[in-house]
C-alpha cells in the first residue's frame, strides 16, 4: 500500500490527492476548518455523515483514493474532534473521536472520545485512527498494537516548539509498538500559533520512510505488511511483554 500525506490546506487537498499516485492519503487534525478557531468549531461542526463527508466521499470515489481528515464533529449537542476514514469507493469506514485533549484549547470546545481503539480494513491492512495529543500516550499506542492495527494515522496540529514530538517520540512510537505510523500535520499559522509540520511516514523498525520539512508538502511511502511481521520477528518487544507487572497502570 503506498500512503501519502497532505501537508498543506484544505483548498488544496483534491489536488493533492489527485497527484498522490497513493492508496490512502492522510491530511491533517481539523483540517477542514482549522484548529485554533474557538467558537466557531461548534458553529462549523458537522455529522460524521455530513455535508463535508459528502465531499471526501465524492472525492475519494472520483479519485479511487482513500481519505483520512480531521474535522470537528457534531453529535446532537456533543461536539468532538474527530477523524474520519474513507474508502477508496467512497464508503465510510471509520469515525474515531480524539481521547485525550489537549489544554485549554481541545477542552473548552470538545468533550473527549470514549472508544480508545478505533480501526478498520482498508485494502487488507488493519487501519488505526488517533489525534495529535492521542500518540503522545505511550498506553493508547500499545493498545492498538495489541489490538491487530498494523498502519496508525495521527492527523496533527503539532505548533513549534514540540518538534522533538515529531522527530522522536512518533519514531519510537512506531518502533515500540511495532507498526506502521503516518504523522500528518499542519503548516501554517493560526493567532499566535505556528503550526511546525514535519509530517512523517514511520516504519515499525523506527526508520523514517518520508520527511516533509516546514512547509506545503506532499510526501509518501510504502507501507509492506511483509516488513512489518519480518520486523515483530526481529523485534519481540509485543511477545516479551509482562501484563501481569503492569495492571496498575490502569489504575
Amino acid at each position: 500500500m503506498k500512503v501519502a500525506v497532505h501537508q498543506g490546506s484544505y483548498a488544496k487537498l483534491p489536488a493533492a490527492v489527485a497527484a498522490s499516485d497513493a492508496d490512502l492519503v492522510v491530511a491533517a487534525e481539523m483540517i477542514t476548518t482549522g484548529y485554533h478557531i474557538g467558537a466557531r468549531s461548534h458553529a462549523l461542526a458537522e455529522p460524521a455523515d455530513g455535508p463535508t463527508a459528502a465531499r471526501m466521499s465524492a472525492l475519494a470515489t472520483e479519485t479511487g483514493v482513500a481519505l483520512a481528515y480531521g474535522y470537528p464533529e457534531r453529535d446532537g449537542a456533543h461536539v468532538y474532534n474527530s477523524v474520519q476514514l474513507i474508502g477508496p469507493g467512497g464508503r465510510r469506514l471509520a469515525n474515531y473521536r480524539k481521547t485525550h485533549l489537549f489544554g485549554d484549547i481541545d477542552r473548552s470546545w470538545f468533550e473527549p472520545g470514549t472508544e480508545a481503539v478505533v480501526r478498520a480494513d482498508l485494502g487488507g491492512v488493519s487501519v488505526g485512527l488517533v489525534i495529535c495529543y492521542d500518540v503522545e500516550f505511550p498506553e493508547l499506542v500499545r493498545a492498538h498494537a495489541l489490538a491487530g492495527t498494523e498502519l496508525l494515522l495521527v492527523p496533527t496540529a503539532l505548533m513549534s516548539p514540540y518538534e522533538l514530538v515529531a522527530d522522536t517520540l512518533v519514531p519510537g512510537r512506531a518502533y515500540e509498538s511495532q507498526l506502521y505510523v503516518v504523522y500528518a500535520n499542519r503548516c501554517d499559522t493560526e493567532q499566535e500559533l505556528t503550526y511546525c509540520g514535519r509530517s512523517c511516514v514511520v516504519a515499525p523498525t523506527g526508520e523514517v520512510l518520508a520527511r516533509a520539512g516546514a512547509g506545503p508538502e506532499l510526501i509518501s511511502a510504502d507501507v509492506d505488511r511483509t516488513a512489518l511481521l519480518v520486523s515483530r520477528a526481529e523485534n519481540t518487544h509485543l511477545a516479551d511483554r509482562r501484563p501481569e507487572l503492569y495492571r496498575g497502570l490502569s489504575a
